[in-house]
């Protein structure tokens, strides 16, 4: 399963290259609300490689509170399982003062 892994993991970074490679041409980027005079040239590798940085950061920041809410909830289940655990411990007869029922030997 690992070795596979590793192939798969080798194969898409030389597919990665491949495009990064074959994507060298300068490409302009205008952004509108700093009027025209905004422009950035850089090759597309850099603007997609920009991009896909900066969604990965938003999808991370977006799942921030998920994830603390999900702690937050394990951490309160832990605490009721260790309070449900010890009052039954405390409940729980000993075998030897556990009442037995009457023989009834009918003969």
């Amino acid at each position: 399963m690992r070795l596979l892994t590793w192939i798969f993991n080798l194969t898409l970074f030389v597919l990665a290259l491949g495009f990064a490679v074959s994507n060298t041409a300068t490409t302009e980027l205008h952004f509108l609300p700093f009027g025209k005079d905004a422009l950035w040239s850089a090759p597309l590798v850099i603007f997609l490689l920009l991009f896909f940085a900066a969604g990965v950061v938003v999808g991370l920041l977006a799942s921030v509170p998920t994830y603390f809410r999900n702690r937050r909830e394990i951490s309160r289940l832990r605490k009721e399982i260790k309070l449900a655990t010890r009052a039954q411990s405390t409940t729980t007869e000993r075998p030897d003062e556990v009442a037995m029922p009457p023989v009834n030997f009918v003969g």
